[in-house]
């Protein structure tokens, strides 16, 4: 009877059934943003530009949880590439302040023009069904931080 004995530098047995090429080109190939942790590296530049950017749409970022926050960061990566501009997050960003704030704090903080192509925007979405504005209004309404006044006013519900 022979015993088979694994050496201790030995790679543990696999928990995920996939190939190991694959898997790691998916990981080698996307930037994850990163929470940082407990604060040593700090949280990644996408994030901390998804922040400033709802700052600036008159939202503080602690309003939205950091869950939302990443899937908001991965959609515009999904629509806009894997580097996106300023630009793509503060449009994100103006969206999911809209659609957090409602309209009326959102207009007092980005005046009546802004308020009015956010609604635009959520109309055209809205009517389309899909795209990145429909996914940024499907995440906000899962999330639960929809203003329920524009739940009312698009009869909005979650299943």
């Amino acid at each position: 009877m022979a015993l088979s004995v694994r050496p201790s530098w030995h790679a543990p047995p696999r928990l995920l059934n996939l190939p190991p090429a694959p898997l790691a080109e998916l990981i080698m190939a996307r930037s994850w943003p990163s929470l940082g942790l407990f604060g040593i590296f700090g949280r990644s530049a996408d994030l901390r530009a998804l922040d400033e950017s709802l700052r600036a749409a008159g939202m503080h970022p602690a309003l939205a949880p950091e869950a939302v926050k990443i899937a908001a960061l991965n959609l515009v990566k999904e629509a806009a590439g894997e580097e996106p501009a300023p630009a793509d997050y503060r449009h994100a960003a103006a969206l999911l302040a809209y659609c957090a704030l409602g309209p009326a704090v959102f207009a007092e903080a980005n005046g009546v023009s802004a308020a009015e192509a956010a609604g635009r925007r959520i109309e055209a979405a809205l009517e389309a069904g899909e795209g990145p504005d429909a996914n940024l209004i499907l995440l906000t309404l899962h999330s639960a931080i929809m203003h329920p006044g524009l739940k009312e006013a698009y009869e909005l519900e979650c299943e």
